[in-house]
């Protein structure tokens, strides 16, 4: 599965284009830990977008991804691709082995608390965004609290880096992308 087929696939199936831009914001941050971690850029890239490609369909849980995964091994996505997405819901009863399990579920709830973070900023931009600040909205519940603030703390331990560097490598990524992520602010 190349990355275009992957997109086409989210475009068939996802219609808001928050949640576009958050499978967007996600295989930005794993092609960036593929490049970093020597995987393959492409597997990568396909596992960020297709990993809530049917929160649509399925809304509720455990159908997403459960029911997805299907989906996807009849669209021709590989098993390794299809693992890691069942693994990024621990419900599934899929255990994260692989690098690319741990960097999905690593990337997922960090890439959308660091949107919501930019958002909040005067220009609405992830380039201002930085580690303090972001750590400092992880302490306000009430803030983007839809995030599970668990799965971003453990999703950096279970990839085996330090908090804090991981938030800013997934800010780099992010900046690297935010035109495109809608984040580039205003001037």
């Amino acid at each position: 599965m190349t990355r275009d087929e992957a997109w086409k696939i989210v475009c068939e199936f996802v219609q808001s284009d928050g949640l576009r831009k958050h499978m967007l914001a996600v295989e930005a941050c794993m092609v960036a830990y593929a490049r970093q971690q020597g995987g393959d850029p492409e597997t990568y890239a396909v596992t960020g977008l297709l990993h809530d490609f049917d929160w649509e369909v399925h809304p509720n849980l455990p159908d997403h991804p459960t029911k997805g995964e299907p989906i996807l091994a009849s669209r021709g996505v590989s098993a390794e691709i299809r693992r890691a997405i069942l693994s990024h819901a621990d419900f599934t009863g899929v255990r994260r082995e692989s690098l690319l399990e741990k960097t999905l579920f690593a990337c997922d709830e960090l890439a959308g608390f660091l949107t919501a973070c930019s958002y909040v900023k005067p220009n609405r931009s992830i380039h201002e965004v930085d580690v303090k600040s972001v750590r400092k909205k992880l302490k306000d519940k009430a803030f983007a609290r839809a995030v599970n603030r668990d799965d971003v703390v453990n999703g950096a331990a279970e990839l085996g880096v330090d908090l804090d560097a991981h938030i800013e490598f997934c800010i780099g990524a992010l900046r690297d992308r935010a035109e495109l992520l809608g984040l580039q602010g205003t001037v």
